[in-house]
């Protein structure tokens, strides 16, 4: 007996060396069990590889779809679920961007808003504030050189640099999964730079709390979200607060806990904490963030909660707040760090990064959400046994679900694969690598009715189309402003749902013109900063016709497809003389970069007024590089083809 107990724990002791071992060999994953029912659905390889392309990255590159063949859809797939795939490249471009990897606390120091600017000024004697009326010139030269000499930069540069890395990782990223569902993950738990009080905070946000969770757990995602300076701001839960009758004659636990803190003189400043947070609304229970965690990031809008559960969810949440941050004369600030976060927290108070949990703000009576009881002084962790309570749902799983085949699979997804899905959802305890293996081993994610049957929003299709042109992009904030005149100015949608995620949306006529006048754009070298070479891509084979030109462009930025009927309707293009003038047009209508400059010529183009006359020499620039204008006007027109604008 005791040699067989031996035998079997050295067995074990084995096995568990084994996978640790394996774990960390080349090329090994968890998920290299994978296969895809493609076949079946009559697909061969290759076109199997372009719909995995499509869906889970921002566009195949030249070659892309022949590596994803040879390697294997299910091997392709398992990498980019594991998210680890080296990005030195990327990072090379990324580190000249010193703001993006600035604290939220440094950020705040170093960006200041002009508001706060003002008052630092006026009250260091450097401006008077009488002068604002008087000569706005000189106010603003002032605040300028205040701003210089003590090491300020304006907020606009900050999210310029914000904006420009998010173009260049969705561009050049080898971890394409994990970008594109960085941009769910933001989208669904949407914020704004609109607003003026989270803006800050929005570079930190996505990348410290949306990113690294991007293919994590949901409700480890739901959490952080909750508990960030962005989203706190955002829909204004840092000043929301219970009601202080209710709190002090609800319960004897409540009143003893508050007069036990008010006894000391430190903790009895804390009674005004609202104002620590830069509270701008009328102090009181607010419900704004408890009704869009159920409506718009949890239960959806048919998850069965009434307006008494958004009430008592948001009293749940009160005290959740911001962690004082402000670097110049902040009160607040000065007096957490001299109280010191063991005290706070023997007090009721918890600090983790940003985040604070202010028990003075917080409703300590019962509540009862979706039948669920709430007992009274929970303090800071009934808020996580709420939100932990919201991302176990079943109508939870089903409304993530339907999201996710939504963005992936088609407009109107089967039922049967959102059922599917939101199964794995509730077993696997919201693991979203999971529900995205079981969406992809589906039969209906492979089915004809689900290929190409997406509409690409705009940033898909410009960020497709700089990869499938093998782009070298040196002023990303050109490709905003194209994105911006196509219809979608990320991170400044101002509604909490984020951008709609059907083609409806995005396709009529005349954003069907910017999208071609966009391709042709980019084909002729006429947006700034971005440089194509298209010779190269057919290894500088001139072709002998347009057509010739249409057919091999085609099938170059077309991997996959059927291309007769799309040859066939563009062919009439190809003869269009006026069809560059009409570009032409387009890119002197297209507005410049409105933040800080790119480069010396664009700071001197913005000094001189002289954008005008560099526009017209844009037309030079169609014979640089290998583009010649006949093979400039076809790979435009391919762009801007009704066939394109679908993944």
């Amino acid at each position: 007996m005791k040699k067989a107990v031996k035998y079997w724990c050295g067995f074990v002791l084995l096995l568990c060396v084994f996978t640790v071992f394996t774990a960390f060999l080349p090329g090994y994953s968890a998920y290299s069990d994978l296969k895809f029912p493609y076949k079946k659905a009559g697909l061969t390889s290759e076109q199997a590889a372009a719909h995995l392309l499509s869906r889970f990255t921002y566009g195949a590159t030249p070659g892309e779809v022949e590596e994803v063949v040879k390697v294997g859809p299910e091997k392709w797939f398992a990498a980019q679920l594991d998210a680890q795939m080296p990005d030195d490249s990327l990072n090379q471009f990324l580190d000249k961007y010193d703001a993006l990897k600035l604290s939220n606390t440094e950020v705040v120091a170093q960006y200041p808003k002009g508001g706060q600017v003002l008052r630092m000024a006026v009250k260091d004697g450097v401006v008077n504030k009488d002068s604002v009326k008087t000569d706005r010139k000189a106010y603003r030269d002032q605040l300028q050189n205040y701003m210089q000499q003590n090491g300020l930069k304006p907020e606009q540069e900050l999210l310029r640099q914000f904006i420009n890395q998010k173009i260049l990782r969705a561009a050049y990223s080898n971890n394409q999964l994990q970008e594109v569902m960085t941009s769910f993950w933001f989208n669904h738990f949407n914020v704004s730079v609109v607003k003026n009080d989270c803006s800050q905070f929005i570079p930190a946000y996505e990348r410290d709390v949306i990113r690294p969770n991007a293919l994590g757990k949901f409700n480890d995602l739901l959490l952080a979200t909750a508990k960030s300076p962005a989203m706190l701001y955002y829909l204004d839960n840092f000043s929301s607060s219970g009601n202080n009758d209710n709190m002090q004659a609800g319960n004897g636990q409540a009143r003893r806990r508050l007069a036990l803190q008010m006894q000391n003189t430190d903790t009895a400043r804390f009674a005004n904490m609202p104002k620590l947070n830069k509270a701008k609304k009328t102090q009181g229970l607010n419900e704004n963030y408890a009704r869009e965690v159920m409506e718009l990031h949890t239960l959806g809008v048919d998850g069965g909660y009434t307006q008494q559960d958004v009430t008592q969810a948001a009293k749940v949440l009160t005290g959740w707040s911001v962690y004082p941050m402000e670097a110049y004369g902040n009160a607040g600030q000065k007096l957490m760090n001299r109280i010191g976060d063991d005290k706070l927290q023997s007090r009721g108070f918890i600090h983790e990064g940003d985040f604070l949990f202010n028990p003075n703000k917080h409703d300590n009576g019962e509540k009862t959400v979706l039948g669920h009881q709430f007992a009274a002084g929970g303090g800071y962790d009934e808020g996580v046994q709420l939100l932990t309570m919201l991302a176990h749902q079943q109508a939870t799983a089903k409304f993530i679900s339907k999201k996710l085949a939504t963005r992936f699979v088609s407009d109107n997804p089967p039922q049967t694969l959102i059922d599917k899905m939101a199964r794995t959802f509730i077993n696997k305890d919201g693991d979203i690598k999971q529900v995205l293996i079981t969406m992809v081993d589906a039969p209906e994610f492979w089915s004809a009715a689900a290929v190409r049957e997406k509409t690409k929003s705009p940033f898909e299709l410009a960020i497709g189309s700089v990869r499938a042109l093998h782009a070298d992009v040196n002023q990303p904030y050109q490709l905003f402003n194209w994105i911006n005149k196509m219809g979608e100015k990320i991170y400044y949608y101002q509604a909490p749902t984020g951008f709609p995620d059907k083609g409806q949306y995005w396709i009529n006529t005349g954003a069907l013109l910017n999208r071609m006048n966009f391709g042709l754009a980019l084909a002729s070298g006429r947006i700034p900063g971005v440089k194509v070479d298209l010779a190269a891509l057919n290894n500088h084979h001139e072709p002998e016709s347009a057509q010739a030109a249409l057919t091999i462009y085609s099938k170059l930025i077309l991997p996959g497809r059927p291309l007769d009927e799309t040859i066939k309707r563009l062919t009439p293009m190809l003869n269009d003389p006026k069809l560059m003038e009409k570009v032409d047009e387009a890119s002197a209508k297209t507005p410049v970069a409105t933040m800080a400059p790119e480069s010396s010529n664009e700071m001197m183009d913005q000094q001189t007024g002289l954008k005008g006359k560099r526009k017209n020499n844009f037309t030079a620039m169609q014979s640089t590089a290998g583009n010649n204008s006949m093979l400039a006007q076809v790979v435009g027109v391919i762009i801007g083809s009704p066939e394109y604008q679908r993944r």
